[in-house]
């Protein structure tokens, strides 16, 4: 077995559940008590220096010391632009808010991070084959990072899933799997077929990297920022690996003298048609129950029983943050702004998130005076399709 890379602080893996730790050199599922692993790191400050950053290439690995070891398999993602949006602020009601650009990532998404962060563990641990249930883009991004290193990829997608989807994951060599149902169903379809095969898993949470990856969109932020942060960061929940590797990413920058103790209040952001986030905020429950029946066109918020719901619903209260569902002719209605407005070509999920910012202002949640972060976090290409399904179905 190689040794854990010289660069990488990391230290060992430990439940977000029990505690209980186990080395993190070695493929890692969930914890015995079914709950997910996270990465730790020998963190204390003034031991990394931003310093280092300075002459790093602009991508998600500059952040080596907070990143999992083994040579990075890398198609040059994130390094994404933080953009600036005047006309949309003054269309919204807003004195700053700001676009955190995911599409620009490889195969088109913020897919890319997680999948490259994912797939070096699994190639410098030995993974012989990778699989995943997606709801697209993901699938796409491991097909893509799965080429790159040498490993074959097994992608498990709904049925009803946009053709271009298993389009692109089978032009990166993968076999496809069409299921019927949802992610969920997709998830049940590869333990099944999987079986004794000798497949790692990497679903959303499943594995511990693919929030390292993640984790990346927060200190590209801080750094974007000049090491401060804003008031609210409104991101689109449907795994919702992100929310929860921004806030560990927080996290991680206190802890090495990067930022203070301040943080921004995280928002998920839900279909109207796929909640389970939101309903369980609502209700008061420390885990979201399965939604019945999702409906949604925006695919990556169609995740009816997120594995992460403990840790996205910890991460919202933590922070003072809440959550917003929106319907689909609001994301359509989000994206379409931001085309127009700012030259952005936003998947629904990236209009879901104008939609959410609307009903929070408009509720008096979030002050114009305070500072937003949204995100798109998909180009908007993939859906030009079936742009009236998607906004109007």
């Amino acid at each position: 077995m190689p040794g854990l890379h010289p660069v990488s602080r990391i230290d060992h893996l430990e439940c977000s559940r029990c505690g209980r730790r186990r080395s993190a050199n070695e493929l890692a599922g969930l914890c015995d008590c079914g709950a997910p692993l996270l990465a730790r790191y020998r963190l204390s400050p003034g031991e990394v220096s931003t310093r280092l950053l300075r002459d790093r290439p602009w991508d998600m690995w500059r952040y080596r010391e907070v990143m999992p070891p083994g040579e990075p398999v890398t198609l040059g993602e994130g390094g994404t632009p933080l953009l600036l949006v005047r006309r949309l602020s003054r269309e919204v009601g807003l004195e700053q808010l700001w676009i955190k650009e995911e599409g620009g990532n490889p195969t088109g998404s913020f897919k890319a991070r997680g999948l490259s962060a994912a797939v070096t563990m699994a190639k410098h641990c030995g993974a012989p084959e990778l699989a995943i249930p997606s709801a697209g883009n993901a699938g796409s991004a491991l097909a893509a990072y799965g080429a790159a290193a040498g490993i074959p990829v097994h992608v498990f997608l709904p049925r009803d899933t946009p053709a271009l989807f298993f389009e692109e994951a089978r032009a990166y060599g993968s076999t496809v799997h069409a299921v019927e149902g949802t992610i969920r169903d997709c998830a049940l379809a590869l333990k099944e077929q999987g079986a004794g095969k000798g497949w790692f898993d990497v679903s959303t949470l499943k594995e511990p990297y693919r929030i390292e990856g993640k984790k990346t969109m927060g200190y590209e932020i801080a750094e974007q920022m000049e090491w401060s942060l804003p008031d609210w960061i409104l991101y689109p929940t449907g795994g919702g690996t992100g929310l929860i590797g921004m806030v560990k990413a927080f996290e991680e920058m206190e802890a090495l003298g990067w930022i203070g103790s301040a943080r921004p209040r995280m928002v998920a952001v839900q279909a109207a048609g796929c909640a389970p986030i939101v309903r369980a905020l609502d209700q008061g429950e420390d885990a979201a129950s399965l939604w019945e029946n999702p409906v949604t066109r925006a695919w990556g918020l169609r995740v009816p029983g997120p594995l992460g719901d403990r840790l996205i619903l910890k991460g919202i209260r933590g922070s003072r943050g809440t959550a917003a569902a929106v319907t689909e002719e609001e994301m359509a209605d989000g994206a379409d702004l931001l085309a127009r407005l700012e030259g952005v070509l936003a998947c629904p999920e990236g209009g879901a998130g104008v939609a959410a910012l609307r009903h929070l202002l408009q509720a008096g949640v979030i002050r114009r005076t305070e500072k937003v972060v949204l995100f798109n976090t998909g180009t908007g290409l993939k859906y030009l399709d079936n742009p009236l399904e998607v906004g109007r179905g």
